[in-house]
């Protein structure tokens, strides 16, 4: 049995939260570039987990309405879009800080707070959308094709609305990034990734968390639409960002220490996709069943999300 390790991202609790209903609908689906997904049953977990106590077992067919999917996760340039009809402000913005990767933080910051079960996440002052790892950093405005990130999941509540929108169920996810093609592992196929010439997607290539040779071409996260996109026509459904999804972050499981995990995750929502951070000698999620939690307030640089409409 593999350990469950927490390198998807840290969480955090605490914050108000603006009301939904403050939001209003400005925009609906004909805004966007989107595709169908039919009504009807897809494949659903696997029956070979590699990271067994995320839940990603058992494999099981479940229903699903139709409804249309986002081509790609929201972009900066949509979420500023949003931010400028609305005046909303971001959880991180709120807190004042947000984490960041070990080897972002600009120099100028010096020793920073690291959060204790995974060192390479630190706690920086001014880190938001906007200004990614820190107070005049990895700015929005340079990326504006990239997808938005740092945003938590109440956050990407406040956008869909917006948007005439929500997030996808784990499902919907999982139907939409299967495409019909059955029990795969990753939107293309069962092809493994490398960290040399099979680069299908934006994950990391090297040594986790001390050397990313960047060999898929990015360091970082990459545009919306990089890479192929799936048999459905959907970009980056596994790497780049980790996906917040509908649904809470739950697992049925009789093993004690994994209920003893659950029990300070209550409220932690699921996401889904894995990110550029992925790499399978350590965080395997960047395959279709893979999931993980993080509280609804979290908010990270390898952290987005992707809207539906139900048809």
């Amino acid at each position: 049995m593999k350990e469950t390790k927490t390198c998807c991202g840290p969480s955090r609790a605490g914050g108000e939260v603006r009301a939904l209903s403050e939001i209003p609908q400005a925009r609906d689906a004909q805004d966007f570039d989107t595709v169908l997904i039919p009504e009807g049953r897809t494949l659903v977990g696997t029956r070979a987990p590699q990271i067994p106590d995320d839940g990603e077992s058992p494999l099981r067919r479940a229903s699903h309405k139709a409804f249309r999917m986002a081509t790609t996760a929201v972009s900066n340039a949509e979420f500023e879009d949003f931010v400028t009809a609305t005046g909303y402000v971001t959880e991180a913005e709120r807190f004042g800080w947000s984490f960041v990767f070990w080897s972002d933080v600009p120099d100028e910051y010096g020793a920073t707070e690291r959060y204790a079960d995974a060192q390479w996440w630190c706690k920086v002052d001014g880190a938001n959308w906007r200004d990614i790892n820190g107070a005049g950093t990895a700015s929005a405005a340079w990326y504006l094709d990239h997808p938005v990130v740092q945003v938590s999941w109440n956050d990407a509540q406040a956008y869909a609305r917006w948007v005439g929108g929500r997030l996808p169920t784990e499902v919907e996810w999982e139907a939409a990034a299967r495409a019909g093609q059955g029990d795969v592992r990753f939107p293309w196929g069962d092809t493994e990734p490398d960290d040399h010439s099979v680069l299908p997607c934006n994950i990391w290539q090297g040594d986790f968390p001390r050397t990313n040779t960047g060999a898929d071409g990015y360091m970082r996260t990459a545009p919306v639409r990089s890479f192929a996109p799936n048999p459905a026509g959907l970009y980056n459904m596994v790497g780049n960002v980790w996906e917040w999804t509908a649904d809470p972050f739950r697992i049925k499981s009789m093993k004690k220490h994994v209920r003893r995990r659950l029990e300070g995750m209550k409220g932690y929502r699921l996401s889904k996709g894995g990110s550029y951070l992925c790499h399978k000698s350590y965080c395997y999620r960047y395959r279709i069943a893979a999931r993980s939690g993080s509280s609804p307030d979290s908010a990270t640089p390898h952290h987005g999300f992707r809207i539906v409409w139900s048809s």
